[in-house]
């Protein structure tokens, strides 16, 4: 109690604990620790205009909160650090702290990546976005996520989802398409991994980059027609300024879900309070995403079309049975020769037996509801 209560050696202890903060802040991979706050740098794939940066600083905002000060996000955008495909890499070797992108992004080292994030028309079984989170939090999906980072990658990184988005429309063309074959003759940006495998065996000339590369490739002809995420994010990157038609309804990510990526090394170094407050900021933000969707989306297509004179298009029904054929064609292939592939699949089309009949029959009635409404004319 006397070395407790001695002011020089109070001084000098506390000083030594700074010292130590600054130091463990100035390691790659380290959390910067200082009088007692952990400060994290996480390096997103969206850029500061997207609505799903704002979200993420939201999270931050929560956790800030709810740690009462003592936990830290800073929030960077695509770019800030290193290019979006390069994050996943970044984290594990704890270049950043940790990052935000989707698990279909990282489809170059196994293709199952695309199962946990976005599986095409519903991996091929009809589940919607929030069967799929159910597959997730109540299937086994989430097990099996974790499970995915750690075995089949072997990276030293803790994953959670955080947003979930979607369905994906098809799309912005500069040019009206009637049918499949119209479509065959464009240059159209998707979504990278398998998604971008199934588009090719459907005929149509598919290519992945980044966000924020989509309009300037689009305004020096490089792109016919993109898709990216809906309408609100759609817009905050300008897409209405280089295309005039919008197809809304797409299978290609029926389920899209955001997810962050803590450096496993920095996260076993927080408290175990700390980390329960980060796996409740989590949930948290899956639900006002989904807020964030209704009601941002809703709002942009409005605009786009009141005051940006975009048109809004059905899109052409012969593609959906060309999809879900060539969906099924594709991961029936993945999963004859990747095992990590075939668990994740069989899971999923497991839950989406039970689940998606009774699902379906209860959104056929709000969709039937939305058609007979007068404000739906």
């Amino acid at each position: 109690m006397k070395t407790l209560n001695n002011p020089t050696r109070r001084r000098a202890l506390g000083a030594s604990a700074v010292a130590l903060g600054s130091g463990a802040g100035a390691l790659m991979g380290s959390p910067a620790i200082a009088q007692g706050v952990t400060r994290l740098k996480i390096q997103t794939a969206v850029p500061s205009s997207s609505i799903y940066y704002e979200l993420m600083k939201h999270f931050a905002v929560r956790v800030d909160k709810m740690s009462n000060g003592r936990l830290k996000f800073e929030m960077l955008p695509d770019g800030a650090v290193v290019a979006a495909f390069e994050i996943l890499d970044a984290v594990d070797k704890g270049v950043v702290d940790g990052g935000y992108a989707w698990t279909h992004y990282w489809s170059g080292k196994n293709t199952a990546a695309g199962l946990f994030s976005n599986p095409a028309a519903g991996g091929g079984t009809g589940m919607d976005q929030l069967s799929h989170v159910a597959w997730l939090f109540q299937g086994g999906g989430y097990a099996l996520y974790k499970k995915f980072y750690s075995d089949a990658l072997k990276l030293n990184i803790e994953p959670f989802m955080v947003q979930p988005m979607g369905p994906d429309p098809l799309g912005w063309f500069k040019t009206p398409i009637k049918s499949l074959d119209d479509m065959r003759k464009l240059k159209y940006r998707s979504p990278p991994g398998l998604v971008g495998e199934i588009f090719k065996e459907m005929g149509i000339n598919a290519v992945a980059m980044p966000g924020g590369e989509i309009v300037p490739a689009a305004q020096r002809g490089v792109l016919d027609a993109a898709e990216w995420i809906g309408p609100a994010d759609d817009m905050a990157l300008g897409f209405h300024t280089v295309f005039k038609h919008y197809y809304l309804q797409g299978l290609h990510q029926s389920s899209d879900v955001g997810e962050l990526l803590i450096n496993k090394t920095t996260w076993n170094k927080l408290t175990p309070d700390l980390k329960a407050i980060v796996e409740d900021a989590a949930m948290a933000t899956m639900t006002e995403t989904y807020t964030y969707n209704v009601y941002r989306n809703a709002q942009a297509l409005h605009k786009l079309q009141t005051e940006f004179k975009v048109q809004i298009h059905d899109t052409p029904r012969d593609i959906f049975p060309a999809f879900i054929k060539a969906t099924n064609t594709i991961y029936d292939r993945e999963a004859s020769k990747n095992p990590v592939f075939k668990e994740a699949l069989d899971s999923q089309r497991s839950f989406a037996k039970l689940v998606v009949p009774y699902w379906n029959k209860i959104n056929g009635l709000y969709y039937n509801l939305g058609i007979d409404s007068p404000n739906a004319k």
